[in-house]
């Protein structure tokens, strides 16, 4: 029976003595074929299990290699050595599955992120990958309790749909249609999508947004959290295509109530990891203070990562206009010493590195912009008074940049219709969507946030890709 095992957290976290119990785990070293360091992934911390010489055969000693599982029943005694409490005299030992040494990648030394990547089926098992996934459950859990708490609906958005939230045309086409040029065709060349599996053209959703609000014009208030997909070929440290979105809607909500719920989450979710994974957060901040050790001076942090968290925790978010945030940016010792990359004046999208300028540099804490100039905004943000901006907010974070993106969402039936002509949306293809402006209209809000850029920075991982358990990036399918 395998449900009798104690998980070794909960033997590292008490004092007790003298008791049996059975745990199961994989080796992480043997040494002097007398002390074995086992882990079963509930904590980095290893069980030192004690092998008595003579208890073991030399076969079986020899099977106690580096990555091999194994099953150990013992008696809990006091710790000699410095680190832990206690330890386990072993009374049996059962080797599980076996592991050769010389072909087992994790070996007991310091791995690089890159390597790692290689071998994401594996990573799991080291010190940092465990700190990070455990962390990210957290987050995930929080995320669920959260809204629960507030009386949200869970609303399980699609993931193949027909439309485009974005505008932004960076979509995975779905299809069952031959790809070998034998497709059917319309007059004009195009293909003829009636033929198709669904009998139109469909994609893997980039937002459940649009389908959100639809939940939220019943419920008053929903949330999604699912997984969101963007063709877009950014081989960066912020970027993946496939990743995981949690979308709020909220009915009877415009741009300020909006930001304040965007806010509290974001302080939530942090102060739920700092609660229940401070063993992982110091075992992460160590390290990354370690790494920019590497550094130079100007390169590195202000704040070490935990510092950084409680720092956010305990300031409220500075919250600026556009067009004071491009003020900021063209009055700038960076600007003037023309070292953005990226021209700066009223209009522009935002680039990353003005976003981490304003936060890290000017602000030094979180930021949140609003009013955005409508042109570089989707089609369903509100349009403010002065006819040029939209209710639309962005909330920027240390690091990395944007974190949280979301708007009042325009609730005034001619005023989207107007948008949507502008922007060459047919409005046929979206009368469902148009519904909830025809009857029984109210202001309404959502933002979307980035689950892996709020795991990154909780986690203070410098690339995206060490967030998720197996990055889809371009030219990078693996696993």
């Amino acid at each position: 029976m395998f449900n009798i095992r104690t998980k070794i957290k909960q033997l590292l976290q008490s004092d007790a003595t003298g008791h049996e119990v059975t745990v199961m785990g994989w080796v992480r070293t043997f040494r002097n074929n007398q002390f074995i360091a086992l882990n079963d992934g509930s904590t980095n911390n290893n069980l030192q299990i004690v092998v008595e010489l003579g208890l073991l055969n030399d076969a079986t000693l020899k099977r106690i290699t580096t990555g091999a599982s194994m099953k150990v029943k013992g008696v809990v005694v006091p710790s000699l050595g410095k680190g832990q409490k206690v330890e386990l005299k072993a009374v049996s030992v059962e080797i599980l599955g076996d592991s050769d040494a010389e072909k087992y990648p994790l070996q007991p030394k310091k791995h690089s992120l890159e390597f790692l990547r290689e071998v994401a089926h594996l990573r799991f098992r080291t010190n940092t990958f465990g700190s990070v996934f455990r962390i990210r459950h957290s987050l995930a859990f929080a995320v669920h309790q959260f809204f629960n708490n507030k009386g949200f609906v869970y609303l399980h958005t699609p993931i193949i749909t027909a439309s485009d939230a974005e505008g932004a045309g960076e979509m995975f086409r779905v299809t069952t249609l031959p790809i070998d040029g034998t497709a059917p065709r319309n007059e004009d060349g195009s293909i003829n999508f009636k033929e198709d599996f669904f009998g139109k053209s469909t994609n893997l959703t980039v937002s459940g947004q649009l389908e959100g609000e639809l939940g939220a014009m019943a419920f008053s208030e929903i949330y999604t959290f699912g997984p969101t997909f963007r063709a877009e070929n950014s081989n960066t440290a912020r970027h993946l295509a496939e990743f995981w979105m949690i979308e709020p809607e909220m009915a009877f909500c415009d741009i300020e109530d909006n930001m304040n719920l965007a806010e509290e989450f974001i302080k939530y979710l942090i102060q739920y990891a700092m609660d229940n994974n401070r063993e992982d957060l110091e075992f992460l901040a160590q390290r990354l203070a370690e790494e920019e050790k590497q550094l130079p001076q100007d390169k590195r942090s202000e704040l070490g990562l935990i510092e950084k968290l409680e720092f956010v925790l305990n300031n409220s978010f500075e919250r600026i206009t556009y067009t004071e945030a491009i003020d900021i940016l063209l009055n700038s010792p960076a600007y003037k010493k023309k070292k953005f990359q990226y021209d700066v004046k009223w209009g522009i999208d935002l680039q990353s590195e003005h976003e981490r300028y304003l936060v890290e540099k000017h602000f030094k804490k979180p930021v949140i912009v609003t009013g955005y100039p409508a042109a570089i905004k989707a089609f369903y943000m509100r349009l403010n008074e002065d006819g040029k901006t939209v209710a639309a907010m962005d909330i920027l974070a240390p690091g990395i940049g944007e974190i949280v993106g979301g708007s009042q969402r325009e609730e005034r039936l001619d005023m989207l219709l107007e948008k949507m002509k502008a922007m060459h949306i047919p409005a046929e293809e979206m009368s469902w969507y148009l519904d909830t402006r025809r009857f029984g209209t109210v202001p309404h809000a959502g933002f979307g946030l980035g689950f892996e850029r709020m795991v990154q920075f909780v986690t203070g991982m410098g690339n995206i890709r060490d967030v998720i358990p197996f990055a889809r990036t371009p030219k990078n399918c693996e696993f």
